[in-house]
């Protein structure tokens, strides 16, 4: 059972093919992870994941979807990952971490206060995006970057790079997919800018690369990097499979190891035809087309169906999120449901 094998990332080697895809838990404080955070992340590696991913952690303050995020740009949120990271290597998955930044979606509130724009005197902040376009108009406007906003975006990847490294993170994923910054910057519908950020394709993924350039910088190979992309904005004019697909071959070339198959976010209320691996087929053409190897995520909840992803060839690596949500011992779920046996923790050994 291909799920079951090994998968090897550069110098890290996953002992499976199942990863905890990032989910924002809008709990942190300051950008502090705390003990929701061990406990989800570590009870993850505990039920057998290969790779535990966490959610998507800002690089910089105004880089935050939420008051809520996590982060990566100080010495107290370095010190907070490091003890997670530890947990997780430590049941035998590889900890890996989603840099992000929200760009024009930034500056809200959390989900379950209605997630529409933070005012300034509750905490909110201007967001930055490639233009100034709210994605919403129950949004914040954002102010449109500058040369030296650019910059500072590229070197607080890098920065926050340097940290994940010295946390002892094992695996970097760089977020450019649900209509966050890097992903602003890709689409037509949220770039319309007209200097060498903007326009033509090569110019709309140019912050993609340099942001990339950075972060391999800071993290040479062979430790694995992957990147996170929205195949599609699944909306008329925007961003779509064509040129993920060129992108894709672009990436590999700057040193991306896999990429992480997602899509839409760019804009609300995109007609999106959502159902049991609806994503899989963009993992698979970016796979084929562009000679990289890619992550499936997106309605996988079964384990027959995982392993049937990897089987076909259309993905190298399955991400689950709210299947692990409901479940997050999934993996040793799958494995006994396929007939695979696999170790436990010597604690919970009795169980199987």
């Amino acid at each position: 059972m291909l799920l079951f094998e090994p998968l090897t990332l550069g110098n890290v080697t996953l002992r499976n093919r199942i990863a905890v895809s990032p989910m924002c838990e809008y709990s942190a404080i300051d950008g502090v992870p705390n003990d929701w955070h061990m406990v989800h992340l570590g009870s993850r590696a505990v039920g057998g994941a290969g790779l535990v991913f966490t959610e998507a952690t800002a690089v910089s303050p105004e880089g935050r979807i939420s008051l809520g995020d996590t982060g990566l740009w100080n010495d107290t949120q370095q010190a907070a990952w490091a003890r997670i990271a530890r947990f997780v290597a430590s049941q035998g998955a590889a900890p890996g971490i989603q840099l992000a930044h929200a760009g024009r979606k930034g500056s809200t509130q959390v989900p379950w206060d209605g997630g529409k724009a933070l005012p300034a005197g509750q905490g909110g902040w201007t967001p930055v995006a490639p233009s100034a376009l709210p994605f919403a108009g129950d949004y914040p406007m954002p102010a449109a970057l500058d040369a030296a906003g650019i910059a500072k975006v590229v070197a607080d990847f890098a920065a926050a790079t340097v940290r994940a490294r010295d946390a002892g993170f094992r695996v970097v994923e760089i977020h450019a997919a649900h209509g966050y910054l890097l992903h602003e910057f890709l689409s037509p519908l949220s770039n319309r800018r007209d200097d060498a950020y903007g326009g033509t394709l090569v110019n709309r993924a140019r912050l993609l690369r340099e942001v990339v350039a950075a972060v391999r910088n800071a993290w040479p190979a062979p430790a694995p990097l992957v990147v996170r992309v929205s195949a599609t904005d699944w909306a008329q004019g925007g961003w779509d499979i064509d040129e993920c697909v060129d992108l894709a071959r672009w990436l590999k070339q700057d040193g991306v190891d896999l990429i992480d198959c997602s899509s839409g976010g760019t804009v609300p209320n995109a007609a999106i035809p959502v159902g049991p691996g609806y994503q899989v087929p963009f993992a698979a053409r970016i796979r084929r087309e562009a000679g990289i190897a890619t992550g499936a995520v997106g309605m996988i909840t079964e384990a027959r169906q995982a392993d049937d992803i990897l089987v076909r060839g259309d993905a190298d690596l399955i991400l689950l999120a709210r299947e692990l949500l409901r479940d997050p011992y999934f993996p040793r779920r799958a494995a006994a449901e396929l007939g695979v046996k696999i170790e436990a923790p010597v604690q919970y050994g009795r169980a199987w």
